[in-house]
Formats: structure tokens, C-alpha cells, sequence
């Protein structure tokens, strides 16, 4: 068996078309998205990853406006510059790059974002409504792996998923998007005892540990659907992921390579969130005239 790879490049494309035609209507109705992101220092993958998103989002037909701010900055500074953007009607979206610096407490971060600009879906309000159930911002790279796992034309309701890690960004949100689309879930970490032994059980493999090449052809089920989040630069400056790729595709049903899986799929569904807010802002306009 070869794996067919699972193209998250060509899939973001298909649905950033979409959303460009959601813009466009809400153009005409006097309302352009748009995406505020703050950074922090000058980490390059940091710096990279906003450049990327900020391309994406002219694109299509987003307005974004990047906030650079020193190393030096004091939480007391982001929190208000947060605040601000809060307050202002023409930003929809609120993204604050992470890492930040160690003086700076990320959960002080996340929680002055209001929720209805948290297009990351990291506030504890987007957090608890996804555990329930209930509608709002969901994390962007567990809703990509989502989707992506969806193009392949395989039914989640059923199977036996594993995730390895759990991060309240990917791990965590991951297994509760998987619950929600009736998979049995099983969560690996750090600490987990004969790794091998539980991911060869799965029907759907993701991978989300930070770990370069931790996952090989021993740990895969024959027919596996394999999703790798990894982004790993090695000395030489190549991109690898947490599974190795070479290997895997030998074994699995289906396979994300690295680049070009889960990363290009990541950001659009920033963009989809971003399109949502603007909706919802529109809705709510409206429901106050009325």
C-alpha cells in the first residue's frame, strides 16, 4: 500500500474560494473583515508565520493591520493595545502571535481578548462552548486537521482516533473536535507507556507531539489515516514533521506530508474564523435596529 496524500494546500485553496465570495457579499453590505495580529519581538519563525498570515489575508480580501511591538514590551502595554482593538469596530479578528516573551503571562493574553474577536479560539469562553458543544470560535489547526480528514471521504462516527500530545492548542481541541464527530478517542503524551501498542490501534493517527521523526512504520496501523501537525527545521535548514513521511506512506491509507499539510490549512481556517466574526458583527448591527 501507498498512501494518498492528503493535499492541504490544494484544500486550502478550495476553501479560501469560498470565503472570498462571503467577502465580497459582505463588502456590499459596507463590512470588510478584517484580522488585527500582534507580535512581539522578532522570533523568525514568529515573524514568518505573521508575514504568511497577512499575505493570506489580502488574498482574499481581508483587511489586516500587524502590530510590531519591542521585546521590552510590558504585559500592562499588550494588554491595552488589546483593549483598543477590542474597542474598535473595524477589526474582527484579534490574533496575538505566541511565543511570547517570558515576562509576559500568555493566559493574561488570551483572556483580554474578548471572545467574539478570539479567532484563534483559545479563550476559556471558546474553549468551554466546544467542550459542550455549543457554537463558537474553534482552534484553527484541530478544525483544518478536521477538514482535512473529511476530503478524504471517510467516515469519522465510529472509528478509533489517537492523538499524541496535549496541548491546549492542538491536543486537547483535537480530541474534543474527534468526540464530536462520534470517533473513540484515545490522548498519548510524554508520559505514556508503550506508545507503539496504542497507535497501532488507530483507524486515524495525529500527531502533535514536536518531535522529529518520533513516529515511525512501527507505530501505524495497515490502512491508517495519518495526520502529521509537526513542523521540525533540522540543522541543514529542511522542514520535517513528527512522523517519517518515507516510511509511513509505505503502511498508511492516507498521509499529510510536511510541508504543505496541516500549515496551509492552519491559516485558512484563521481566515474562516475571521469571515464569521465580521458575519456575526453584522448580525448583531442588525438585531440592534431592530
Amino acid at each position: 500500500m501507498t498512501a494518498t496524500i492528503i493535499d492541504g494546500r490544494m484544500l486550502a485553496k478550495n476553501i479560501r474560494q469560498d470565503l472570498k465570495e462571503e467577502i465580497i457579499r459582505l463588502i456590499d453590505k459596507g463590512v470588510t473583515p478584517g484580522l488585527a495580529v500582534i507580535i512581539v519581538g522578532h522570533d523568525p519563525a514568529s515573524v514568518t508565520y505573521v508575514k504568511a498570515k497577512a499575505k493570506a489575508c489580502q488574498e482574499i480580501g481581508i483587511y489586516s493591520d500587524i502590530f510590531w511591538m519591542a521585546e521590552e514590551t510590558t504585559e500592562a502595554e499588550l494588554l491595552k493595545q488589546i483593549n483598543d482593538l477590542n474597542e474598535n469596530p473595524n477589526i474582527h479578528g484579534i490574533l496575538v502571535q505566541l511565543p511570547l516573551p517570558p515576562h509576559i503571562s500568555e493566559q493574561a493574553v488570551i483572556n483580554t481578548i474578548v471572545p467574539e474577536k478570539d479567532v484563534d479560539g483559545f479563550h476559556p469562553v471558546n474553549a468551554g462552548k466546544l467542550m459542550i458543544g455549543a457554537e463558537g470560535f474553534i482552534p484553527c489547526t484541530p478544525h483544518g486537521i478536521i477538514k482535512m480528514i473529511q476530503s478524504t471521504g471517510e467516515t469519522i462516527a465510529g472509528k478509533h482516533a489517537v492523538v499524541i500530545g496535549r496541548s491546549n492548542i492542538v491536543g486537547k481541541p483535537m480530541a474534543t473536535l474527534l468526540l464530536r464527530e462520534h470517533a473513540t478517542v484515545t490522548i498519548c503524551h510524554s508520559r505514556t507507556k508503550d506508545l507503539s501498542k496504542i497507535t497501532k490501534q488507530a483507524d486515524i493517527l495525529v500527531v502533535a507531539c514536536g518531535c522529529p521523526g518520533v513516529i515511525g512504520r512501527e507505530h501505524v496501523a495497515e490502512g491508517a489515516i495519518v495526520i502529521d501537525v509537526g513542523v521540525n527545521r533540522k540543522p541543514e535548514g529542511r522542514l520535517v514533521g513528527d512522523v517519517r513521511f518515507d516510511e509511513v506512506k509505505e503502511k498508511a491509507a492516507y498521509l499529510t506530508p510536511v510541508p504543505g499539510g496541516v500549515g496551509p490549512m492552519t491559516i485558512t481556517m484563521l481566515l474562516y474564523n475571521t469571515v464569521q466574526a465580521a458575519k456575526q458583527a453584522v448580525q448583531q448591527e442588525a438585531s440592534h435596529k431592530c
